[in-house]
Formats: C-alpha cells, sequence, structure tokens
C-alpha cells in the first residue's frame, strides 16, 4: 500500500528519509550489531547516541551555555506538575494565560499542588480561537505560563509576552522547530516529541540553570524533580533510548533543510496555501482568528456548521463532516477529523509535512465542495 499523508494531530507523520535510515539501522547500529532498542543506556554504544541528540538541539535551537536540555519522560502533561514543583518556591503565586486546553490543564495542575494560580488573560470567551495579547506581565510570581501553540483549536503566539525578571515558561510541543526562537527570552521550554520530533515517549525540556533548585516544593519526588535529571545527564533512571535516537535523526534532517529558518520557510508556504483557500472558499471557513493563527494546526468547519444550532442541522453538520473524513481517508489523506471541542476537521501540517501533502488536500477539500454544495 502506497504511504498516505498523515493529517495528525501527534503522534504525526516522521520525515520519510528519517524513517528508511532507521529501518536500515534496526538489526545495527554503528556498526554495533544490536539495535538501539537493545542496547543499555549506560552503554559506549549509546553514549554518542544522547550527546548527539544534545549536541543537535543546542545547536538548532541556539541555546545559550547556561541552559540544561534534558531528556525526560511522561509527556508535556507531566510538565504542568513538574513546572509548578519546581519553581513555585518563593511566592507560591503563578500567572498563566489561558488560551486552551492544554493551558488550562497546565493551570489546573498547579492548583492541585497548592500553588496560587491567577489566570491573567483568556480567550476561552470566544471558544479559544485567539490569543490574547498582554504585553508586559508583572507582580511578585514565582514564573508566568503560556502555551505556545495549540494544536485543538489553531491557534498560536505571534508575541513573546515581557515577563522582565519573572521566569517565562512556554509548552511548544506542538511548535518545536518549526520556526525561530529566542531560547534566552524563556525560563524553561518544554515539548512532547509526537509532534515534530519523534515517535512519542521523550519530552525535551530546556532549563535555564539558575531554575534548578536543590529545595523544589515539599513532597516532590525524586524523579520529579530537574535537577535529578541534570545532576545524572537525563539517565537517572533508564531514558527512552530509541526514541532519543529517532530524534537525533530529525534533527540531523532539519538541519540539512535549513534549519529552523527552513523549516519556518516550508510551513509559511504550506500554511498559506491551505488558509488561502479556506479565506477564498464560500463552503469551508478556518476557526482560528487570522493574527492568531498556528502554521501547523489549522482547525476549519463547512458552512453547515453556520447559523441556529437546531437538531437538524447538527446532525446535517456532523454528517457532512463525517463522509470528509471518510473520503479523505479514502484518497490517502487521514486522520483529518477535528477535536470534539471545535468540530469539523483539522489539519496538522508539521515540519515532515510535505507540501505535496497540503496541495493534494487542497485539491480534495475542493472536489468535496463542489459536490456537496
Amino acid at each position: 500500500m502506497p504511504r498516505v499523508y498523515n493529517f495528525s494531530a501527534g503522534p504525526s507523520c516522521l520525515p520519510e528519509e528519517v524513517l528508511k535510515e532507521c529501518a536500515q539501522e534496526m538489526l545495527d547500529c554503528n556498526g554495533t550489531g544490536q539495535s538501539v532498542m537493545e542496547m543499555s543506556h549506560r552503554s559506549a554504544a549509546f553514549e554518542p547516541i544522547i550527546a548527539h541528540a544534545e549536541q543537535q538541539v543546542r545547536k538548532l535551537m541556539n541555546v545559550p551555555d547556561n541552559y540544561k536540555v534534558l531528556f525526560l519522560q511522561g509527556g508535556g502533561s507531566t510538565q504542568f506538575a513538574m513546572v509548578a514543583q519546581n519553581l513555585a518556591i518563593h511566592s507560591g503565586k503563578a500567572a498563566y494565560i489561558q488560551t486552551g486546553v492544554w493551558a488550562k490543564k497546565a493551570a489546573a495542575e498547579a492548583k492541585k499542588l497548592g500553588v496560587q494560580v491567577d489566570i491573567i488573560a483568556s480567550s476561552e470567551d470566544k471558544n479559544y480561537s485567539y490569543i490574547p495579547r498582554v504585553e508586559k506581565i508583572a507582580g511578585g510570581y514565582d514564573y508566568a505560563y503560556i502555551c505556545f501553540n495549540n494544536t485543538i483549536m489553531g491557534t498560536h503566539y505571534e508575541y513573546i509576552p515581557d515577563t522582565g525578571s519573572i521566569p517565562l515558561v512556554a509548552d511548544i510541543s506542538s511548535c518545536v522547530l518549526s520556526e525561530e526562537l529566542d531560547v534566552s527570552k524563556f525560563g524553561l521550554l518544554f515539548a512532547g516529541a509526537q509532534k515534530n520530533l519523534a515517535p512519542a515517549g521523550v519530552t525535551l525540556v530546556i532549563i535555564r540553570e539558575d531554575l534548578i533548585t536543590e529545595t523544589p516544593r515539599a513532597g516532590t519526588p525524586t524523579m520529579m524533580c530537574y535537577k535529578t535529571h541534570a545532576d545524572n545527564g537525563s539517565m537517572y533512571n533508564t531514558p527512552p533510548c530509541y526514541t532519543i535516537y529517532v530524534l537525533g535523526k530529525v534533527l540531523d534532517w532539519i538541519e540539512r533543510n535549513g534549519g529552523a529558518a527552513g523549516m519556518h520557510r516550508r510551513n509559511v508556504e504550506k500554511a498559506k496555501l491551505l488558509y488561502g483557500y479556506l479565506d477564498s472558499s464560500e463552503f469551508y471557513h478556518a476557526t482560528a482568528e487570522a493574527g492568531s493563527r498556528s502554521l501547523m494546526n489549522v482547525t476549519f468547519l463547512t458552512k453547515y456548521s453556520d447559523g441556529a444550532k437546531d437538531e437538524a442541522g447538527l446532525a446535517k453538520e456532523k454528517a457532512v463532516n463525517a463522509q470528509f473524513v471518510k473520503q479523505a481517508e479514502a484518497a490517502g489523506l487521514v486522520n483529518l477529523k477535528g477535536h470534539r471541542l471545535v468540530g469539523g476537521m483539522r489539519a496538522s501540517i508539521y515540519n515532515a509535512m510535505p507540501i505535496e501533502g497540503v496541495k493534494a488536500l487542497v485539491e480534495f477539500m475542493k472536489q468535496f465542495a463542489a459536490e456537496n454544495a
């Protein structure tokens, strides 16, 4: 069966040449006669693999020397707790900008741990279809928190809030290395790998060294302390070795294709094509407001989602959406169903999605609109 175009929000598509490289090395990586899946994480065979992954992160993201690069487990959801446990240790207060499901969950997790969470801005009033503008954050906060790109709602920050001396924490899971980002403006960045970096299983954390504390919040488990992992080179326990190996391969692919700047050019081209069609269409429309739109996750509805939400209208909308997803899959365009909180469709066009995939999607959308208008 030919490969499909995978528009999943995550786990997402990976560069085909990386998959082929991994396949070739499955039984013998670097002449060791073994797969990375079999290697001891403390062996001489694995040591250069994790070192290379860190080196590439530092190079491609221009990570300053006073930041640690960590490879952890538990995904972004575990970081919701780790951030609060390790950073909310002075005033016990944190500022959150609530722009969607993941920022809301992160705030809720911090509250569970006894942190005083101030929601200083929110776009919930319009179902998180935009990013509120907060130019400056001040106050006695231990940290400020944002989710830089919102997979479910299809929104993205076009600016970085000025937090002064307050450490800025950002979840960049769904936009890491899709654009250039000034790491020095953040105290901590984290990203689940399964969007732009690797298969699910490893979480990248970049943290300024002064935020790695000896004394996190009382009761914090050993595994939830950043210092535990920083002091042990991300190998306090067995790390997700194979995922780190693939991550290194993906980073090499990104470097060969122009680095973060090259990815951004590629992503802008794809997004312009898809948003351009949506904005010109009478059958579809994008859900995210212009000026807050994600380059990674494009959410859209059909005309049947407009108007009165009576029972018949909702049934029609649901039927059309299901038909769209089914016919798209038959055409080799998979995982386009939108999240239940937005409805409609969602096309995730991460770094590895080629422009040909977006062109194929737009052509399918035109045909579907003509047949259902």
